[in-house]
């Protein structure tokens, strides 16, 4: 990852920042990422970090669409935000719900890591080679509507715990394969456990996957004119056009869909769907539009998605 280090300083660089981050061994090497790019920008500014724990961590025997949802996983950082303990809070843009509160606001997007899930397994090289009844793990219903409808024949189940938690289960035995995001995998250094790399055709992505987000108080203006060197603006623009599509169908863990925009020269080419958990109904569709404006074309896919079958399907699951 590259960033653009050359701005005009509109205020006094910062003497300290505070990052608050979750304590998975992920999240803490996304925590140091940010700090060490902070430390380039700002040399003469002390970063420190602030562990904690979540609920998201700490509820490991439920589905997270049966707990609350992926808000488990930001909530006490946002807290930590709120009374002053950290100035910024640092997130995997899949895992910041969809419906923030204008409190709060994503101040910086960083460059994309890759962002297509991977297929890991000790025995087997491909979802394909599966045999009939194999297991699979997976934490998603985004990924388990995807894997029915293509692989009907394969077992899927749920999968929790941090990355190297999901890595001991497969190796325990309890599962034939699992799939998780590939980006996670290649920065903690562990893309030798991945099998496969799964296209977007085989698994569309999660709104925002492989990007990492900074968040902040929105009244605190000077915390987004720091951050700004560490934003990217085509991940940016196409992260927002992914999760406008998912905010405006109600997006959350408890809604299979995916949402994955790139760059095709100016334009960003976004694509969605929306399924049943059991993968029996799929509605799909994709559009491009204007960089300028990535919100705009969101709700114009989720328009048409509602148009193609999303708006039956949703209704079945409320």
């Amino acid at each position: 990852m590259t960033f653009d280090f050359l701005s005009t300083p509109l205020m006094s660089p910062p003497s300290r920042l505070v990052i608050a981050t979750r304590e998975s061994r992920l999240a803490l090497w996304q925590a140091e990422h940010i700090r060490t790019l902070l430390q380039q920008v700002y040399p003469s500014c002390q970063v420190d970090l602030l562990g904690m724990t979540t609920r998201g961590d700490q509820i490991l025997d439920r589905p997270l669409a049966k707990v609350g949802g992926k808000g488990l996983f930001v909530k006490e950082l946002e807290a930590a935000l709120l009374d002053g303990a950290a100035d910024i809070a640092v997130h995997s843009m899949k895992d910041v719900p969809m419906q923030m509160d204008e409190v709060f606001s994503l101040v910086a997007i960083g460059p994309r890591e890759v962002p297509e899930d991977a297929f890991i397994s000790n025995n087997y090289a491909s979802l394909d080679d599966l045999p009939p009844g194999a297991v699979v793990g997976t934490s998603s219903l985004r990924r388990e509507s995807q894997l029915h409808a293509r692989f009907p024949y394969l077992a899927v189940s749920p999968l929790r715990g941090n990355l190297d938690t999901r890595l001991r289960k497969l190796d325990e035995g309890q599962f034939d394969a699992i799939i998780l995001a590939a980006a996670g995998l290649k920065r903690l250094g562990l893309g030798a456990r991945i099998r496969a790399v799964l296209t977007a055709e085989e698994s569309l992505p999660a709104p925002g996957q492989g990007a990492l987000g900074i968040e902040a108080l929105t009244s605190r203006p000077e915390i987004a004119a720091w951050m700004a060197p560490l934003h990217d603006a085509t991940t940016a623009a196409c992260v927002r056009a992914e999760r406008a599509m998912a905010r405006a169908l109600g997006g959350s863990c408890e809604v299979p869909l995916g949402a994955y925009a790139t760059m095709r020269g100016d334009a960003i080419w976004l694509r969605g769907f929306v399924a049943t958990p059991d993968g029996t109904r799929m509605a799909q569709a994709e559009l491009s539009g204007a960089m300028a404006h990535p919100e705009a074309l969101g709700q114009q896919l989720a328009d048409t998605l509602r148009e193609a079958g999303a708006e039956s399907i949703l209704s079945s699951l409320a």
